[in-house]
Parts: C-alpha cells; structure tokens; sequence
C-alpha cells in the first residue's frame, strides 16, 4: 500500500501557552521539546512539517473587557498578541525543520482555535520590537505584525493540498481548544488525522481526556510517539 503524503502540524506552541505565559498550560514547555526531540528523531515521516500561531490583534470578546474575569470559555486573559513576546514560539520548539514558508497565523480580529482558521504569514520578519510601530488596535500589536498576513493569503488547508498532503499528525497546544478544533477540521476536510497524545498539552485534565475522546469518536487515530 502506498503511504499517504503526511503533514506535522504543530499547533500554537506559544511562549503565553507555556510556563510564565497569560494562559499557560502546566506542560506546555515540556510538549515543546518533545516535540523537538521527535522531530529529531522521526523527522523522515513527514513530507512537509508546519506550524500554527494564535496572532491576535483586536479579537473582540475574545479577550476578557478590562476589569473582567475571563470565563475561560468564550473569554480569556489577553494573549498571543501579535509582535509581541508571548506570541513567539517557545524556545525549545526548535523550528528548523518547519519550512519558513509553513507558518500560519490566526486570529487577527475574533476568536479563532482551529489552525485551517490560519492563513500563511511571515511572523518572524516582525519579531517583538524591530523596525515597526506599537500601538496598532487595544493590545499594544505591532504594525508590522498586524500586516504579517497579506489579504487574500493562502489557508492551511489550501496550502497541505498543494503540497498533495491527504495525512495529518498534529501535536501542541492545547488539546482541549486549539489542538482539537484543529483536528476535528482537519477530519471535516477529508485528511487522515493521527494525534500524538505525548505530544500535546492541555488547559485541564478532564477537559482534555474528554478533547481527545471527541477526536477519537470523530475519527481520528490516537497514537503516541
């Protein structure tokens, strides 16, 4: 049997997603270099790897109104805002293997979990405070950041079906939100989709073993590294 053209998708593994971020997952950081040490070692099993990035400009009520709690439902603590520190990628998420034409950013101005919600961007020509203005929308986003993402961009699921991908690996961050919606429209758009369940951190336990029994019901393949 032919093998199936296969994605790594690496899903918002995000400073803020990880230990001293806003919205930090207890085993966020160590996913990140698990994620990096599978890639050293099994990297020949991906035709092409890429990478997901909550990139938030002014996302509405997704982000608590000041003087607020966040529901952590509907809303949340501010986080990932685009061009600032907590929206780069953890430093033990070492992203060599991931094509830097292969990174996807999502929302800009709502609410966004699922990764096929992103579309291509260049987030590491506007690193946190180099060559651009702050101060684009209420969150203290870069301009450069804010424009990271041209209009008409190509989606991820547009750009895995020109690189003729039919499978999907996903791994990061976090099960219960972001790694989920991910999967689930991976499913919805046809790919085979396997979730490396060592590889992926959640917001809290029972809500991220019953995001993975959701995956699983929906179809996709449950497998460790």
């Amino acid at each position: 049997m032919t093998e199936l053209t296969r994605a790594l998708v690496i899903v918002d593994v995000q400073n803020d997603f990880c230990a001293g971020g806003s919205l930090a997952t207890a085993d966020g950081a160590d996913v990140a270099a698990a994620i990096t040490e599978h890639l050293a070692d099994r990297r020949d099993e991906y035709d092409v790897v890429v990478a997901t990035r909550d990139w938030h400009v002014d996302p509405a009520e997704h982000f608590a109104a000041a003087g607020e709690e966040p529901d952590f439902s509907v809303s949340w603590p501010v986080h990932c805002v685009a061009g600032t520190a907590g929206a780069e990628l953890h430093a033990d998420l070492d992203m060599e293997e991931v094509r830097p034409d292969a990174q996807f950013l999502k929302g800009l101005h709502s609410a966004s979990y699922s990764g096929f919600d992103g579309q291509l961007g260049e987030p590491d020509e506007v690193r946190s405070g180099e060559g651009a203005e702050a101060g684009v929308g209420p969150y203290g986003a870069t301009r450069a950041a804010a424009d990271a993402v041209e209009p008409g961009a190509e989606t991820l699921d547009e750009w895995l079906r020109s690189q003729d991908v039919e499978a999907l690996t996903v791994v990061g961050i976090a099960t219960d939100h972001c790694v989920k919606a991910t999967v689930l429209d991976g499913i919805e758009n046809g790919y085979e989709v396997t979730v490396l369940t060592d590889l992926v951190a959640g917001v809290a336990e029972d809500t991220a073993e019953a995001a993975l029994e959701e995956m699983k019901d929906a179809g996709a393949i449950l497998a460790t590294s």
